[in-house]
């Protein structure tokens, strides 16, 4: 099964609450991604607000053409449950 996203919203201070068609849901704590690279656009929350569901991608993007990568976001908002770990270690994230 593919990862995506099916739903988001800003909750503030750089949080997204994200819902995942495997029917979990969570907040994604993004403010270490945007300290990197390119990502540095979205330190201006206004525009970090601004984020949305590509249907077509199936994970959040930005305005600014910026996107993250479902599983991503998924390791952020779940990193804490130990019942994922094996699969966070297998994409590389843990």
């Amino acid at each position: 099964m593919f990862l995506h996203i099916t739903d988001a919203r800003y909750v503030g201070k750089y949080k997204i609450e994200v819902v995942f068609n495997d029917g979990k849901k969570g907040v994604a704590d993004l403010s270490p991604v945007i300290t990197r690279g390119v990502f540095q656009k979205l330190k201006d929350e206004s525009l970090f607000s601004k984020v949305t569901v590509d249907r077509e991608l199936d994970t959040i993007t930005w305005p600014c053409c910026l996107d993250l990568a479902p599983e991503y976001v998924y390791f952020l908002t779940f990193e804490g449950d130990q019942t994922l770990q094996e699969k966070f270690k297998d994409w590389g994230y843990a």
